[in-house]
């Protein structure tokens, strides 16, 4: 049998991954009807119902180790990993407001690219470890912006003793651009780290094709395209799209946080 956490070899009798250290009690049943089925495949010639079984039960062990990291998570690792994909941004933003815009003077255009950057590669980190929720993070992120934003104004607040909230239509047109540069730039590191997790998956196990998808198969071009070919093709049309949307989430980004340096 295999581990779900690392797909090493583990003993039949192992209730603990000696190469991950992973508890396997919650997996022990289905890797064992894995495990039957994929013997009895060795003596069956038409293997395809007995396959599909097969992905269907690695498809509830993915769905048990989701649950089982989930459960895993403390309120005090929660607590670190809120800390550390959105505290930590803010205080780099906030520092490098401070030095570019105080210590050094210099064009803010510097201060919006690292404002687009910093966000990115915090969210990536987190989203490709496993799935998450997409919604409670995106408002950390608007949170995030929406702090960083009110903490730089602060920084010049202390400094020549300007309003720190927006004071005319202008101003907070563009702290509301500022912001949504920020948030974009999270949102597509979420994206990017999402679409690296199931690149992931995807190469651990394979994925059933749907038989809707063979009977339709079946009605094009005399079996010309195969059943493979057409999965393989929605395939790269669904990564197409992820990629598409990644980068228009990264382009609105750009565009909301130069606009208003730019222009």
């Amino acid at each position: 049998m295999k581990c779900p956490y690392c797909l090493s070899e583990v003993d039949e009798q192992a209730v603990v991954c000696r190469t991950c250290t992973k508890d396997l009690y919650l997996f022990k049943p289905l890797m064992q009807k894995i495990a039957d089925l994929e013997e009895k495949l060795s003596h069956v010639q038409n293997s395809e119902a007995l396959q599909n079984r097969i992905l269907e039960l690695e498809g509830y062990v993915h769905d048990l180790q989701t649950q089982a990291e989930s459960q895993e998570e403390t309120e005090a690792h929660k607590f670190v990993l809120w800390f550390r994909t959105l505290c930590l941004p803010l205080i780099i933003l906030l520092i490098a407001h401070g030095l570019i815009t105080v210590v050094y003077d210099i064009n803010l255009l510097y201060l919006r690219v690292v404002s687009i950057v910093v966000p990115l590669p915090f969210a990536y980190w987190l989203f490709q470890q496993r799935q998450r929720a997409v919604v409670p993070w995106f408002l950390g992120a608007v949170l995030l912006a929406s702090c960083a934003v009110v903490g730089m104004s602060t920084i010049t607040f202390w400094v020549d003793h300007s309003p720190i909230l927006p004071q005319s239509r202008i101003e907070w047109k563009e702290f509301i651009e500022y912001s949504a540069s920020i948030s974009f730039s999270f949102l597509t590191g979420m994206l990017l780290g999402t679409f690296a997790y199931l690149k992931r998956i995807r190469s651990q196990r394979q994925v059933a094709i749907n038989p809707w998808v063979k009977a339709l198969v079946n009605g094009l071009g005399d079996g010309k395209l195969s059943p493979d070919a057409l999965h393989g093709l929605m395939r790269k049309v669904n990564e197409f799209g992820g990629t598409a949307v990644a980068l228009g989430t990264t382009a609105l980004s750009i565009y909301t946080g130069l606009k208003g340096v730019l222009g």
